[in-house]
């Protein structure tokens, strides 16, 4: 039982550590370190992401001398700790990726890809959380509401239709800003139409 609930705890703690280093690290340090530069790169580019190696290189770093020291405190229970940190760590690294790789398939993961789009979209200073809204609600950077306006160029193909719209299972959660794309052939470049 004591195991369970420091895995818990150690899950719970990533979140607060996620809300942290998106916040404090990812916006507040505005490019003066790697992993700040790296993520408003991904704010520029939301297909971006920092290469998986950087991600291993990280969680490794943080697991050895977290496990060292939880076993050092609390034996067993602080291994537990550990586990749950880093599993819930991985989740979140699959979370967000797919948040902006595939379409939602439940009411949660529209509800998570409409918090976190009101981040890149709306307002970067706000909804740091990805995983739980829990500490932008503790430290007041909570933003609800609907419909997040995305900019076109920015649209992740599962947000739209064939010919360039918002999906209509979407349409209440997501809006396009900028032109929509001209119907029929586009001049080649050097070429003159007509």
């Amino acid at each position: 039982m004591i195991h369970a609930l420091a895995a818990l705890l150690g899950g719970l703690s990533w979140t607060l550590a996620e809300y942290l280093l998106h916040r404090l690290d990812g916006h507040g340090m505005r490019g003066r370190t790697r992993s700040s530069r790296l993520h408003l790169a991904h704010h520029t580019r939301p297909d971006t992401f920092a290469p998986a190696r950087l991600k291993v290189q990280a969680a490794i770093g943080v697991t050895i001398p977290m496990t060292s020291l939880g076993l050092w405190l609390a034996g067993p229970a602080g291994v537990a700790f550990t586990a749950g940190f880093v599993s819930a760590y991985l989740l979140y690294e699959w979370l967000h990726r797919r948040l902006h790789t595939h379409p939602p398939r439940t009411a949660w993961g529209r509800w998570a890809r409409r918090h976190h789009f009101l981040h890149h979209f709306h307002r970067p200073h706000l909804n740091h959380g990805v995983t739980s809204p829990l500490w932008d609600h503790v430290f007041g950077t909570h933003l609800g509401g609907a419909p997040v306006v995305v900019p076109r160029r920015h649209a992740p193909p599962w947000m739209l239709t064939g010919d360039g719209q918002v999906r209509p299972e979407l349409a209440g959660l997501f809006e396009l800003q900028g032109r929509a794309p001209q119907p029929g052939p586009r001049p080649r470049p050097g070429v003159a139409a007509g």
